[in-house]
């Protein structure tokens, strides 16, 4: 038996006025950190991050009412975090009147500065080399690396075709093992 509290308990306790708040409570301690390294992972950077995942959780919150279980309740969190992460990376380079690879070097900039990602070399190589993918690579290629998600969970999360995400990994590893390749 899991120590975890499932889904169907969490949503449960949401339905009844009197346990929302605990069943809140519960979302957040088991999904939080799933969701802030997938946002982190995408806009690299720890404040935008974490004021992401405020805005996820709020959305989370707002819409939770109307979750249908027709997809499992992290999935549909993960497309929240996932519209949430392109948005604010779309908004920065319209904003700034910027490419996308204006917006993938600066992003490269706030790596070489993070803590986060400062001990080991060949991790910080592995975040460049990823930043150098357009978005949809890199949303593929962290979910299947990072979050060891099952193509099909993907599918649904980014509402794209299994073999579409196979193909869109491929060609993120390929880019990747180019870049590291030339890096050296």
């Amino acid at each position: 038996m899991s120590t975890q509290v499932e889904d169907e308990e969490i949503l449960s306790k949401f339905r009844e006025e009197k346990t929302r708040n605990e069943a809140f409570n519960l979302l957040l301690k088991k999904y939080q950190q799933k969701i802030y390294w997938h946002v982190r992972r995408m806009v690299i950077d720890h404040d935008d991050a974490d004021d992401l995942v405020q805005d996820v959780f709020i959305k989370v919150w707002k819409n939770l009412s109307g979750f249908r279980n027709d997809a499992q309740l992290y999935t549909w969190m993960y497309r929240i975090a996932t519209n949430e992460c392109i948005t604010f990376l779309n908004k920065k380079k319209q904003k700034n009147n910027i490419s996308l690879d204006d917006v993938n070097h600066e992003l490269a900039n706030t790596l070489e500065g993070s803590s986060y990602f400062n001990g080991e070399q060949a991790q910080k190589k592995l975040q460049q080399a990823i930043l150098t993918l357009p978005d949809k690579q890199r949303l593929v290629f962290n979910m299947k690396y990072f979050d060891d998600m099952k193509y099909e969970e993907m599918s649904d999360v980014l509402g794209t075709s299994v073999g579409a995400l196979k193909a869109s990994f491929h060609l993120a590893v390929k880019k990747i093992e180019s870049f590291l390749l030339s890096t050296d």
